[in-house]
C-alpha cells in the first residue's frame, strides 16, 4: 500500500475525534494541523519539527504564510490540478487571508471528499464541493519515506 493510501486509511480512523485547538490526540481532540501531525506520526514516527503554540488567528496579523512554508519543508508540492487520494490540501478561508486550514483528500472524481478537523465539529469526511475546492491554494503529497 502506498503512503498516500495509508494516509487516507489513517485519517479515517480519526473521524469523530472532537475538535480541540492545538491538540493532536486520536479520540481525545485535534485541530486540522493536529490531524496532519497524527497521520505523520503513524506513517513515519516522530514529527519533523516542534510546532510552536499558535492562536486561532495565527499568522493572520503578520500576514505570514506560516502553514504553507511548513508544508513546503516537509511535504512534496504538487500542481493544483494533480489530485490524488492522500494529498494534503491547504485552504485559504477568505480572500486576502493567509492559508490556515488543512485537509487530506480521500476520494477524487465525481464523489470527491476530504478529511479534516473542523472548528465546532470533529474530524469529518466532507464532500469536496465547489465552495471548498475554490479555497484550495496548495496541494502536497506525503513523501514515500522520511530520511
Amino acid at each position: 500500500m502506498s503512503t498516500s493510501e495509508q494516509a487516507v486509511e489513517i485519517a479515517r480512523t480519526w473521524i469523530g475525534t472532537p475538535y480541540r485547538h492545538q491538540a493532536a490526540c486520536l479520540g481525545a481532540g485535534t485541530d486540522c494541523l493536529g490531524l496532519l501531525r497524527g497521520v505523520w506520526r503513524t506513517l513515519f514516527g516522530a514529527e519533523p519539527e516542534a510546532v510552536p503554540a499558535y492562536s486561532m488567528d495565527w499568522s493572520e496579523p503578520q500576514g505570514e504564510e506560516a502553514l504553507w512554508r511548513a508544508a513546503k519543508r516537509h511535504l512534496i508540492e504538487k500542481a493544483l490540478t494533480d489530485d490524488a487520494p492522500g494529498d494534503v490540501l491547504l485552504f485559504r478561508m477568505r480572500g486576502g487571508a493567509v492559508a490556515k486550514h488543512l485537509g487530506i483528500a480521500a476520494n477524487i472524481g465525481a464523489d470527491a471528499s476530504f478529511i479534516h478537523a473542523y472548528s465546532r465539529h470533529s474530524v469529518v469526511e466532507s464532500p469536496l464541493s465547489d465552495p471548498w475546492r475554490r479555497r484550495i491554494v496548495a496541494r502536497f503529497s506525503f513523501p514515500e519515506e522520511v530520511t
